[in-house]
């Protein structure tokens, strides 16, 4: 798979085209003629469809802690504003529409941020772990995923890692967004909250569910690229049973990143 080199934008035509796309998508909000989640409840939904948990605080290299500490922070308060959300039928549930602009004045701190295959800090940074909680979720339900990005690079190694690479989404507010619609008759209970260690998120739902979801990996390699680099791709195939034994599979997502480590062993 060829991927050509990344071009490096200056600082102020990344500014500029991220305000224009902010812009973009306030604007879709408003007129695209979705119909956007919002009521929340208290109590979870009778029957479980699935749940998911993720460490808080990874030790990564060359990343200060306290990043990671803020970024308990900064999950905390998104959790606030997405905990109890219910999905009904024909509803689209979107991470930003309902958290909103991550700024100081709403208690935001800086967290870890990756531009541009490189690691550094912005206000809300961190919240990629949220996104990458909610698509492992989506993914073992029968939401219909409609939009979902990841990062274009590869940064770090996979140590301990317990799903498999590109299984989830970047965010950055608000057009880089993880979106999921619901296309069934049954409405969709989101429990997010955190321990001393962890991210929960419990999807259940208000019908039992007559099939079953997984998540598969296929057709993973590594390949070095024409310009000297190396690049990672692979599919998350999403594979559904349903109450008679029979068996569906879904492409969800490909991915295709640049990676910014050697991944094989020197001689």
């Amino acid at each position: 798979m060829k991927i050509e080199k990344p071009i490096n934008r200056g600082r102020l035509r990344r500014f500029l085209g991220k305000e224009y796309f902010i812009l973009k998508r306030k604007w879709e909000w408003l007129f695209s003629g979705k119909r956007w989640c919002s009521e929340r409840v208290k109590e979870r939904f009778p029957h479980h469809v699935f749940s998911h948990k993720s460490m808080i605080l990874r030790p990564l290299k060359d990343v200060e802690m306290y990043l990671q500490e803020n970024k308990r922070t900064n999950l905390r308060l998104a959790v606030e504003k997405l905990d109890g959300l219910v999905i009904k039928p024909g509803e689209t549930f979107s991470i930003w529409k309902n958290v909103g602009r991550p700024t100081k004045g709403k208690g935001y701190l800086e967290g870890l941020v990756l531009v541009n295959g490189s690691t550094g800090k912005d206000i809300g940074g961190g919240l990629c772990q949220l996104g990458n909680l909610l698509f492992w979720l989506f993914a073992h339900s029968p939401l219909t995923i409609t939009e979902r990005y990841r990062h274009g690079y590869d940064v770090f190694p996979d140590v301990n890692r317990k799903i498999p690479f590109g299984a989830g989404a970047t965010l950055s507010y608000n057009y880089i967004d993880l979106q999921a619609r619901n296309d069934t008759s049954r409405s969709f209970h989101l429990s997010l909250w955190l321990d001393d260690t962890h991210l929960h998120g419990a999807l259940t739902a208000d019908q039992k569910m007559d099939m079953k979801f997984r998540v598969e990996e296929r057709n993973h390699q590594m390949s070095q690229q024409y310009w000297g680099g190396y690049s990672r791709h692979n599919q998350i195939v999403q594979i559904i049973e349903n109450h008679n034994g029979e068996v569906e599979e879904k492409l969800l997502v490909e991915n295709h990143a640049i990676m910014m480590y050697n991944p094989f062993l020197e001689e």
